[in-house]
């Protein structure tokens, strides 16, 4: 498996990049097939006090879904070490899930005989709540000033993709997310899959007859 490492804001060491190959071995146990394994290194400085920090990132590239796992520590080496673990988890849950889906199906189907979808959880918004939203009744907080907080919030955007909620399960396993959001291929409806107890999962859509616009003006 072809590996590559980069480092931002930090130096990569022959010993690091040793240590990663031998960790590799764990990864591929689970992902025979991978094709790459990428690895970035962050080291970041606070303005606060607080300790410098390193972030190991890791990017998992196969004929599959793309796996990614990441882990902060003060040490680059304990680090890596967990975020090889997280990726490890998620691959081991993966694998085991499919073999019991072949052996006891079971979470999200379709009955052939109805075409209904069984064995989910699906929790569409109501109309009042798309509505709450589109009328600015839900509270949103706009201030001008920027308020320090402890809490730091972290934005990714990802293009919409169209999957079925069972490819949806997935990847929410592959990623070593709690959810997953993605756009339902049967439905056209963006939709959030959620992991519950178990091996259950849930799914809330959103369902809407008219952009907010149009149902505001009937």
């Amino acid at each position: 498996m072809e590996t590559s490492i980069v480092g931002v804001g930090v130096g990569i060491t022959d010993r690091f990049r040793t240590v990663v190959e031998e960790k590799i071995a764990k990864i591929e146990t689970f992902a025979s097939r991978a094709q790459r394994l990428d690895v970035k290194v962050t080291h970041r400085v606070y303005r606060n006090g607080h300790v410098p920090d390193e972030t190991v990132e890791l990017t998992l590239v196969s004929k599959g879904p793309v796996v990614r796992a990441e882990a902060t520590d003060g040490d680059k080496f304990v680090a890596l070490d967990m975020a090889v673990d997280k990726m490890a988890e998620q691959l081991r849950r993966a694998k085991e899930k499919r073999v019991d889906g072949r052996q006891h199906p079971r979470g999200a189907h379709f009955e052939k005989e109805t075409g209904a979808l069984e064995g989910i959880d699906v929790q569409p918004a109501s109309v009042e709540v798309l509505r709450a939203v589109a009328t600015g009744a839900v509270p949103i907080q706009n201030d001008d000033d920027e308020v320090y907080s402890p809490v730091v919030i972290r934005t990714k955007n990802f293009g919409a993709e169209w999957m079925t909620v069972e490819e949806a399960v997935d990847r929410m396993e592959l990623v070593g997310h709690d959810f997953f959001l993605f756009v339902d291929v049967r439905t056209d409806h963006p939709s959030v899959v959620y992991r519950r107890k178990g091996w259950d999962y849930g799914v809330i859509a959103l369902e809407t007859q008219a952009p907010p616009s149009e149902a505001l003006a009937s």
